[in-house]
């Protein structure tokens, strides 16, 4: 059974977030697009509260968020417990968002990253596991 990722944006990452949809299509995951739906005005933190109940309910393995710059989604995101969400602007800050954090949300800025670079960050995400051992203690400090 493939994964499922609960996808989400603001208006201002709209459409990144639906460039990022047809990625998750072709790798063959199951995508909850949790809105927002235009380029109408919206509000980040209902989208970030959005995911983190995807998760928490089990609808969703793990979150993709989008806002403008990524810093308030990824803000109003991390107020839920069971959330690690990581913003990112390249391959190396996913890898060890991943790697080190075991980062359940990937968060981007929609004006601040490029389709080309949002994709790597989100088949980073995908495919790098979590390196446990030593950061395993920490990351049960985090919850």
């Amino acid at each position: 059974m493939p994964e499922t990722i609960a996808l989400a944006a603001d208006h201002a990452g709209y459409a990144l977030k639906e460039k990022l949809k047809e990625m998750l299509a072709e790798r063959g995951l199951d995508i909850l697009d949790l809105g927002t739906y235009s380029a109408e005005p919206a509000d980040y933190p209902d989208q970030a509260n959005a995911v983190a109940a995807a998760l928490a309910e089990g609808r969703a393995q793990r979150g993709v968020l989008v806002c403008g710059t990524g810093i308030g989604i990824a803000i109003a995101a991390n107020r839920h417990r069971h959330v690690r969400a990581a913003l990112c602007h390249d391959v190396t800050t996913t890898r060890l968002a991943r790697e080190h954090n075991d980062a359940n949300v990937l968060v981007l800025g929609g004006r601040i990253v490029g389709e080309a670079t949002a994709r790597d960050c989100l088949a980073t995400f995908l495919d790098t596991p979590f390196a446990g051992g030593r950061h395993a203690r920490r990351v049960a400090k985090l919850g």
